[in-house]
């Protein structure tokens, strides 16, 4: 059991979750000015 294929995962390929975490502090608020928008626009529609 010299061979541990944990080490080998590591090194391949990089999770594509950690290459989006940079971005999420722009993500979240520009997700919810769409959605103020989106929903402001369905109140006077309907109002």
């Amino acid at each position: 059991m010299s061979h541990d294929p944990v080490e080998n995962n590591a090194a391949e390929t990089s999770d594509a979750v950690e290459s989006i975490t940079p971005y999420i502090p722009f993500i979240i608020p520009l997700a919810g000015a769409v959605m103020m928008f989106i929903l402001a626009f369905i109140a006077v529609t309907m109002a």
